[in-house]
């Protein structure tokens, strides 16, 4: 029982840590309305990978990892769009 605690509580902090990692790069684009200095290729990776990790976690029916990344993927579409977005304004 002791041992599922544990594993449950390092997955929830674990799971918490890594969907607060993009929050900051999330607000600071949405602030200063500018990625140039983001990588297009890092952001369609870092997509495809979370992807692939949230189609695993729904095969293990795995809650901590499905919610964890739908929320990282989210994170990294809010990313992907406003690159577009404001990559094209600085090009037009």
């Amino acid at each position: 029982m002791e041992s599922e605690i544990l594993t449950d509580t390092l997955g929830a902090v674990g799971s918490f840590i890594s969907v607060v990692t993009y929050a900051p790069q999330v607000i600071k684009i949405f602030k200063s309305k500018s990625t140039k200095d983001i990588s297009m290729p890092m952001l369609l990776l870092l997509s495809f990978g979370v992807a692939i990790w949230l189609a695993y976690g729904f095969l293990l029916h795995n809650a901590a990892l499905i919610v964890t990344n739908i929320l990282i993927l989210a994170m990294s579409l809010v990313m992907i769009f406003l690159k577009l977005k404001y990559d094209k304004r600085i090009t037009q």
